[in-house]
Formats: C-alpha cells, sequence, structure tokens
C-alpha cells in the first residue's frame, strides 16, 4: 500500500497575503512529505471556488514541488479534461514536458470540473463534460504511440503532428480519474485507469465502491480501454490531523472538515458561504446539523441524499493519535486499498498542525503498514 497527499488548496478568510502564504505552506508540506516517506502529492485543479479551492494552475505548482523534490511522485488530482478549460494538446504538452523535468514521476487523472462556477467561467457546456473527458483521456493515452499524432474523431480534429516534449514514462504516464459516484467508479474501470475516490463516508462506503470497481474490472471486455498501459489502482481519500495530544486533533479536524464540507455544499449544491471562525464551536454537533439540513434541501427537490452527496459531514477518519490513525488505515488496508491519499490541509487547519501530522505518518503510521508488510 503506497500514500500520499492531496492538495486543494483551501484558505479561510482569504486576502492576497495569505493566498500567497498558504501557497508556499503547501509547498513545504510536500516537500516534507517526500522526507517523511509519503510516495505521492496530487494536487486538484479547480476555477473561482474562494475557500474551497485555490489551486487553478495545478502544473505550477506540481513543477514547483517537483523542482524541490527528487524522489515523490507528483499527481494531477486532476486535469478538468473538458476542452475549453484545457485543450488536449496542451494538456499532453504541459504532461510531457513534466514528466520530463521530474524524471519520471508524473500521474495524470482526468475529471470533469463540473461546478456551475468553472463551467460558467470557461464556457464549458454541461452536456460535453464526460465525452470531451473520456476523450481527452484517450488522446492523452496515444500522444505518443507513433512518431506523429493523426486524431480525427467527431470531437476532436488534430494533426498530422508531433507532441513535444516526449514524457519519461512510455507510452505515458499512469491514467487516473476522480470518482464521486458509483457510476463514476464504474467507468473508471471500464476505460482502464486508476480510480480516484472520495471516500467521506467511510470505509463502508470505499469498500462499497471498490467491490465496484473489480467487479467492472472483471466483466469489462476491454472494448472501452482508452490504453494498451492499463492502469487498475484504487486510491481511497483520507481525512486526517494526527497530534500528540489526538483530543485537540479531533477537534482540528472536525473543524477543518466542516469548513470542507460546507465549501462543497456552497459550491457544488448552493449552500450558504462556509463559516470561519468556528474554533469555540462544537463542529461535530454543527457537522451533523449540516448534514441534516443538506438532506432536508435535497429532499425538497426530490433529489434522494445519497452518501457522496452527505459523507462530507462524517468525521469519523483518522483524527487523534497516531495509534487512532492506524486502526483507520489498518480498515482500508483489509479493503484492499492500493494507495491512501491524505487530506489534510483544510481551509481552517493551521500550518504547525499539517506538518506535525506529516511527521507523525511518517515516524509511526506509514512505517508500521510497511515493516507490516516486509514481515509478511
Amino acid at each position: 500500500m503506497q500514500f500520499s497527499m492531496i492538495f486543494e488548496a483551501q484558505l479561510a478568510h482569504p486576502t492576497p497575503e495569505r493566498e500567497r502564504r498558504l501557497l508556499h505552506d503547501c509547498v513545504e508540506q510536500a516537500v516534507y512529505g517526500e522526507e517523511m516517506g509519503f510516495d505521492r502529492v496530487w494536487a486538484v485543479e479547480h476555477h473561482g471556488l474562494e475557500r474551497y479551492a485555490h489551486m487553478s494552475a495545478s502544473e505550477v505548482f506540481l513543477t514547483w514541488v517537483a523542482a524541490k523534490t527528487s524522489t515523490i511522485r507528483i499527481g494531477h488530482g486532476v486535469v478538468c479534461m473538458p476542452f475549453n478549460y484545457n485543450h488536449p494538446v496542451r494538456v499532453a504538452e504541459r504532461v510531457g514536458m513534466l514528466d520530463a523535468l521530474s524524471g519520471g514521476r508524473l500521474d495524470v487523472g482526468g475529471g470533469r470540473g463540473s461546478t456551475r462556477m468553472e463551467m460558467g467561467m470557461c464556457g464549458v457546456n454541461p452536456s460535453d463534460t464526460y465525452p470531451q473527458l473520456v476523450e481527452g483521456l484517450r488522446f492523452l493515452a496515444g500522444a505518443w504511440q507513433k512518431e506523429q499524432v493523426d486524431w480525427h474523431t467527431d470531437l476532436l480534429d488534430v494533426g498530422p503532428a508531433k507532441i513535444l516534449p516526449r514524457p519519461v514514462q512510455t507510452p505515458h504516464p499512469p491514467l487516473y480519474m476522480a470518482c464521486s459516484k458509483r457510476d463514476t467508479v464504474v467507468l473508471a474501470a471500464e476505460l482502464g485507469v486508476g480510480a480516484l475516490v472520495m471516500g467521506f463516508a467511510g470505509p463502508e462506503e470505499v469498500k462499497e465502491m471498490y467491490d465496484l470497481y473489480h467487479a467492472t474490472i472483471r466483466s469489462r471486455t476491454g472494448e472501452k480501454l482508452v490504453s494498451t498501459e492499463v492502469n487498475d489502482k484504487f486510491v481511497a481519500l483520507c481525512p486526517t490531523i494526527v497530534l500528540d495530544d489526538g483530543a485537540k486533533a479531533l477537534k482540528i479536524g472536525a473543524r477543518g472538515q466542516r469548513f470542507f464540507a460546507e465549501s462543497i455544499a456552497h459550491w457544488y449544491g448552493h449552500g450558504p458561504v462556509p463559516e470561519e471562525d468556528t474554533e469555540d464551536d462544537d463542529n461535530l454537533a454543527a457537522l451533523a446539523k449540516d448534514k441534516e439540513d443538506l438532506v432536508a434541501r435535497l429532499n425538497e427537490a426530490d433529489i434522494p441524499a445519497r452518501p457522496q452527496d452527505t459523507g462530507a459531514f462524517n468525521a469519523e477518519h483518522a483524527y487523534g493519535t497516531p495509534q487512532r490513525a492506524i486502526e483507520y488505515v489498518q480498515r482500508l488496508a483489509d479493503i484492499g486499498v492500493d494507495e491512501v491519499m491524505c487530506l489534510i490541509q483544510m481551509g481552517t487547519v493551521p500550518q504547525e498542525a499539517c506538518m506535525e501530522t506529516i511527521r507523525h505518518w511518517g515516524e509511526t503510521v506509514i512505517p508500521h503498514f510497511r515493516e507490516g508488510l516486509a514481515a509478511g
């Protein structure tokens, strides 16, 4: 099992000065992650989602991290693939450049960029997002299969032309897809790309997604595979704050996750702007209340509440001491998860708590599982 961190670059009380500090804090965390034995860092791509995600140019962030590290892998988790966000040729060129400069350390996930804010900013038609996501992944997989790309479909007309530079990893870096619901888990398995699963609802939902992913892999015919290089890796999110003081870690984690959950509800579900001054609140109780409010809004709109709608309001994660984190990760390991993707940087979590969390994972949690594997 591997271990990674994902960066949204979340920010409570945003100002230009705080935003700049945040971006450098995220780089500091990523570099420290290499020292502490993490295998990979992922960075999202979002546009205009103030507070929730200030990571609008993840290729720049990942290049900065790659230049300051030597072994940790860097991952787009994910690139917004609809063409008005990123033309497939430009995605391929940036992938080739970053893989070459990093010495072959790049992983690439694709996603839809599906909030109304983002689609409106970039002129993306919602009905185009799935077809263009799949087409973009196919193009990326085929960009360097031959000396020239000669691509002519109903969606994309390119070439003959060369996509330069060529990546170190041949024929292309490993491909993934963001999976927040059952349909996208099935699609990732059919396409033969890794699944980046948002497991906020807890191990039970992760197991359902894992079982569905592998059942689809077993039954797929291969007709929809995007590449000759199949990547059947299952990555699950793990919100975590780990401190010497377990009660303090839970308090910080619950507050951070409340900010995260309310940000999701704001940008994806038309909820209010997230609460920022919540340090003295009972944030566990607030998460439960927020969940009830969201379910009520969904029911009022005649939309059945699903785990992906409400899972972000569940705070039963790896918050506490290193032993608590080990116990939680063991549940993911028992499912068969290939990679645990730690969500540490949330909008209200102070930098010192992020760094202490990374240290505890590196000194205790990760070695526990690596040593256990070696002993087995």
